[in-house]
């Protein structure tokens, strides 16, 4: 158990907690959510013992294992799968006695020291440490490389696969998304969903919290609430209370009405279509949940270019790529042929490393094409955001001045104004950028961005560094773009609520994806299957003649051994969803505020509560089940590869 009782801290002379309470029991999978400098980060450095409350009490359970993901990765010539390893400080220590014994010529102390190691399942410590990596997007080649040899966002997918190799009790994961991709991210979920222990998470992404917890921790003006429930239930129940307060309705309506107005002035004209479909799908999802971001600092538009072109850019018979240092074509896309025309709006869909960020910097124009044509329309105006360009900014520049370099004539109310809605209200637009956080970068960088008024934003993983309120901002401003935008982006919800159309970039081709992003996972999941398969197939080919004959016996007596696990796996599957129906349909009767308010409704309350304890005790017996049968099937079907 955690227990925070009346904690008060304060950082310099900004008071973070004041009197705060906080219960979390052994199990519970927590979703840290508040604006940036509220305190989240803090939160963990209490738990941790690097910080101690000015006042108040932090209670813990003894002899809980903590596992926390670190910031800061050192470029060490260690293999990664190795620096993995080093993770598990008891298993390492184990082995490193188990040497000493060997040298020693100790046979009984071997024999000790072995049977510690399986305890501590030491045997099959590489196997899951290659798993972890391969899962978070490396390649088995890659395994061996030094951690030296990679960028800084691959040292932190090392480091986020050593925290989840060590053993723990408690695992608290600050931003551990920001360095990964859909697939890597798609991955990363399942694995914490399996995940046995206590585990508190700091995201701004709502999709992985929805689909990783069960509780939600908001830092509200300097207490912590607590929220049963995911992310979409916690924004629900917020909005429920934010809508007593008349004057954040009124700011709704107001919202609404705005939208409404433009949908019905536009709907039937073709070239305003999309964006209405846009804000259709904004006032769909809207409902009250709009209240629950009332409040926030965070307000803008992405103005389009008065100008554009039909087309706005051709890439014809394009290869993509770089050159290496020798001048060898190193070639990632081949004969691409894509037209973008006013008001498209593209997601790009493909697996690590296919190629989206080159696409991308083709089409600017900043990485040349090694083949094919690049054909700009007249008035094509580009709008470009990728993580890199914050590196870009004038560090001792502020953002008023970075805005009145662009536009020397504007007036300073005019660009004072600008820089408000992306949350740089007063002295904060001539604070030096140096002194700024990652997500104060992200904003000013794509407060340019939005200046500079494109007809074609492409937008590389956009919401890096940004929190939940400057997500849905940005989310608003894109869905009412008038332009052409092209995305890749990890943001579920943001593709959802922005594009029309998907894009796959996979095996060398761009070509347009036919599905939603569910239909994305379940090609993921295929393709995967497909390269275990022809790695089997592989194996085979390579294998004698001679043996060919009993390898295939035995993976006939192997098979036979899956199909019951394969029925049970599928039952709990079943069993599990059926589960999973019912509780939504309770948790979504618990979140009908008057059943807390009206008393006569006490009794349905407590049903309604036992009930979700019923349902969840259940889905968890299930889960072990499932997880068992599972684990099960993939030992054995390793053996069958083998």
């Amino acid at each position: 158990m955690i227990a925070l009782r009346q904690v008060s801290l304060q950082r310099g002379t900004q008071a973070l907690l004041e009197g705060a309470d906080l219960t979390l029991h052994a199990g519970h999978k927590a979703g840290i959510v508040g604006p940036n400098g509220a305190g989240k980060s803090s939160l963990f450095k209490l738990l941790l013992g690097e910080l101690a409350p000015d006042r108040g009490e932090v209670e813990m359970s003894g002899g809980q294992r903590i596992a926390h993901m670190a910031q800061e990765v050192e470029a060490l010539d260690r293999p990664i799968v190795e620096y993995v390893l080093d993770g598990d400080r008891e298993l390492r220590a184990t082995q490193a006695a188990l040497e000493a014994a060997r040298e020693a010529h100790d046979a009984h102390r071997e024999a000790e020291l072995h049977g510690a190691i399986e305890a501590l399942d030491g045997y099959s410590a590489p196997s899951r440490a290659a798993q972890l990596l391969v899962g978070l997007g490396f390649a088995q080649a890659d395994l061996a490389r030094p951690l030296s040899d990679f960028s800084g966002g691959w040292r932190m997918r090392v480091n986020l696969a050593r925290t989840l190799f060590m053993p723990s009790d408690l695992l608290l994961l600050d931003e551990p998304t920001n360095h990964l991709d859909l697939d890597a991210l798609l991955w990363l979920e399942q694995w914490l969903a399996r995940y046995p222990g206590t585990l508190l998470l700091i995201s701004h992404d709502r999709d992985f919290l929805d689909a990783v917890c069960d509780h939600i921790v908001h830092f509200d003006r300097q207490s912590l609430v607590l929220y049963r429930g995911n992310y979409s239930t916690f924004e629900r129940t917020r909005a429920e209370k934010l809508a007593l307060q008349q004057a954040e309705a009124a700011k709704q309506q107001a919202r609404r009405e705005e939208i409404e107005r433009f949908v019905a002035r536009f709907r039937a004209k073709a070239t305003k279509a999309r964006q209405a479909q846009s804000r259709l799908k904004m006032l769909e999802r809207m409902g009250d949940i709009a209240m629950a971001h009332a409040d926030s600092p965070f307000h803008f538009t992405i103005p389009a270019s008065d100008r554009t072109s039909h087309p706005l850019l051709v890439l014809d018979e394009a290869r993509l790529g770089y050159r290496d240092e020798a001048g060898e074509a190193k070639v990632q896309l081949d004969q691409v042929r894509l037209t973008l025309l006013p008001g498209q709006r593209i997601g790009l869909l493909g697996p690590n490393g296919a190629g989206k960020s080159t696409l991308i910097k083709s089409l600017t124009g900043e990485l040349a094409l090694l083949a094919g044509k690049r054909v700009p329309g007249e008035h094509l105006a580009i709008g470009y955001f990728a993580q890199h360009q914050l590196e870009g900014l004038d560090l001792a520049s502020t953002p008023f001045m970075h805005v009145q370099r662009l536009s020397p004539k504007a007036s300073e109310q005019e660009i004072r104004n600008f820089l408000g809605g992306f949350g740089f209200q007063g002295d904060d637009a001539f604070g030096e950028v140096g002194r700024f956080s990652g997500g104060e970068k992200a904003r000013l960088a794509l407060s340019l961005v939005a200046w500079q008024k494109p007809n074609l934003l492409l937008l590389d993983e956009p919401t890096n560094h940004l929190d939940l309120e400057m997500r849905e901002a940005l989310t608003e401003a894109l869905a009412a773009f008038e332009g052409t935008v092209i995305i890749v982006s990890h943001d579920r919800h943001l593709l959802r609520a922005t594009v029309d159309e998907f894009w796959r970039v996979a095996d060398h081709r761009v070509e347009p994806f036919d599905g939603d992003l569910e239909d994305y996972r379940a090609w993921l999941k295929a393709r995967l299957e497909g390269e275990r398969r022809e790695a089997r197939a592989d194996k085979v080919e390579e294998a004698p003649r001679e043996d060919r004959r009993a390898a295939r016996r035995a993976a006939a007596e192997l098979r036979e051994k899956l199909r019951p696990l394969k029925k049970q796996r599928d039952r709990a599957e079943q069993a599990m969803e059926k589960v999973q129906a019912e509780l939504a349909e309770v948790e979504g009767a618990l979140g009908d505020a008057a059943l807390y308010t009206d008393a006569a409704r006490k009794a349905e309350l407590t049903a309604t509560l036992a009930r979700q304890g019923e349902l969840k005790s259940r889905l968890d017996d299930l889960e072990a089940e499932w997880l068992a049968a599972e684990e099960a099937l993939e030992a054995m079907e390793a053996e069958l590869s083998g």
